[in-house]
């Protein structure tokens, strides 16, 4: 028996709204870039702009690598047979990555940073939907766990002699 298209579009959805993430917050600080004034570098953000991208870009990263390493074992894990037991261990391990690119998401360094270079107008300019982006990172890890776990469950329903 093959998982549901459910369970794929569900493992799937975690790199799609990785990229999510960074794109709204790439909006996010640009819109802010242009409001705060400024000079404006070559990549159309301020030199604050440019470090919170920066900053952004790694967490997108971290979770990125993270979402396509759980949808590659996901769609591994549609198979029958032996090596499933590693392929568990290794969704395991790269949920901690996933973990503390939304933990660092949640805590939302975009205005932070911005109050630590001492820039209210780049803080007042922000978008007020900005703070809720993290929402997408945790939105990711949620369905790809829901999505490996639907996955994994029917195709060990399906091995399984007992099953059936």
């Amino acid at each position: 028996m093959r998982a549901r298209p459910g369970s794929l579009a569900l493992l799937l959805s975690g790199p799609v709204l990785v990229a999510a993430y960074a794109a709204v917050n790439h909006a996010a600080i640009s819109t802010a870039s242009r409001a705060a004034g400024g000079r404006i570098t070559s990549g159309g953000l301020t030199a604050l702009g440019a470090d919170l991208w920066w900053v952004v870009k790694g967490v997108a990263l971290v979770a990125g690598l993270a979402a396509a390493g759980l949808a590659v074992v996901g769609l591994l894990l549609r198979r029958r047979g032996r090596g499933r037991s590693p392929l568990l261990v290794l969704s395991g391990v790269l949920v901690v990555p996933y973990a503390l690119g939304v933990a660092v998401a949640l805590y939302n360094p975009v205005p932070r940073l911005a109050a630590f270079y001492r820039s209210p107008a780049f803080a007042d300019a922000l978008p007020p939907w900005q703070a809720g982006s993290a929402l997408l990172l945790l939105a990711a890890a949620l369905a790809q766990a829901v999505g490996a776990v639907r996955t994994a469950a029917r195709a060990h329903g399906a091995a399984s002699p007992s099953a059936r």
